[in-house]
């Protein structure tokens, strides 16, 4: 994994292609299912980061405004 960061479009777009590959997948690789999901929850994480982050600023723009 390489140091940049992730942004939350292209986690989004990653959830997307784990969660098609899941669900096309017919064969029960509990290795392969355990890396997925671990993967998925670290962009999730990165996605609930970035929203908050987001949140905070748009809270801080709105009492400036006031």
């Amino acid at each position: 994994m390489t140091n940049q960061k992730i942004t939350y479009t292209d986690a989004i777009a990653e959830l997307e292609i784990i969660l098609a590959q899941l669900e096309q997948s017919s064969e029960v690789n509990m290795d392969l299912i355990s890396e997925k999901v671990k993967r998925a929850a670290f962009l999730m994480d990165i996605c609930k980061k970035q929203l908050h982050e987001l949140d905070v600023e748009l809270e801080k723009m709105m009492s400036d405004l006031d």
